[in-house]
């Protein structure tokens, strides 16, 4: 049986160990989710999807028992995880991971650490994963100083040749570059506004924040939009709220409802 949701969000910490520019930044008290509030989530999340990617804020891989929460959710879940690539050699015996998508426009050497230092450390886990049939995105959303050093290093590497504005290219069968646009957060205080557009959040995926907060989408790190909280409320009960259903409707005839949407501008029209 085909289930709602293509993937939840799954946000198992908002703690973050690099502070970037582009970043919206945590405004909440930094949590890490505990094995039995895993569990639980699980539990109430099974029968809505197949697809958990850890990811709204935070970088996931500085949760000290993150191999225990990927081989936990893997038995009955497909594990995507979004990263810096900083803390990325402490998931590189992981078999169990289905796609790792790796933040590469995160990087900046007033983190000492030096550009090439960075990607070797990335690259030697990428291989490894890649032998488990790890699917790997890199991303270069941000344009920065180092994007082209990047390009280069991977042409070096797996004797290719990407072209620095290229949007999408196929490394091999499992490595994958994406350049996909960088976007302004939505905020209730930025200078974005429409009324109309759409949005694929409730549609086809919903986010969790790490206290149990359920959100639309992954874009609202603040929970602005709080529909209610895994652990002590019925799922089922708050996809079919008012609420929740005047959204999607709203969605489906390109029209945004709740004010934190009409600050964003992710899709458009």
């Amino acid at each position: 049986m085909k289930k709602r949701f293509k993937k939840i969000y799954v946000e198992i910490t908002n703690s973050c160990n690099l502070n970037c520019d582009f970043c919206i930044k945590n405004k909440r008290d930094n949590k890490f989710i505990s094995i039995d509030e895993f569990k639980l989530l699980l539990d109430k999340v099974k029968d809505y999807t197949s697809y958990l990617y850890f990811h709204v804020l935070g970088e996931p891989l500085l949760h000290p028992k993150i191999n225990e929460l990927i081989d936990i959710a893997s038995d009955n879940f497909k594990i995507n995880i979004t990263t810096n690539g900083y803390l990325i050699d402490r998931i590189k015996d992981n078999k169990n991971i289905r796609q790792l998508n790796i933040s590469l426009h995160s990087f900046d050497d007033k983190y000492n650490i030096s550009l090439i230092d960075y990607l070797n450390n990335i690259f030697d886990t990428v291989d490894k994963l890649v032998d488990n049939n790890t699917y790997i995105s890199l991303r270069l959303w941000v344009k920065n100083e180092y994007n082209n050093k990047i390009i280069d290093y991977i042409n070096n590497r797996y004797n290719i040749n990407i072209k620095y504005d290229v949007e999408q290219f196929t490394i091999n069968n499992y490595i994958f570059i994406n350049n996909f646009h960088e976007f302004i957060w939505p905020d209730l205080n930025n200078d974005t506004y429409d009324e109309i557009g759409t949005c694929y959040g409730l549609i086809d995926h919903i986010g969790i924040l790490v206290d149990g907060t359920i959100i639309p989408c992954c874009l609202d790190s603040e929970g602005i939009i709080n529909l209610g909280n895994i652990y002590e409320n019925n799922l089922n009960e708050i996809l079919n709220s008012t609420r929740v259903k005047n959204m999607i409707n709203n969605f489906k005839n390109n029209k945004k409802c709740e004010e934190l949407c009409k600050h964003c501008k992710f899709i458009g029209k």
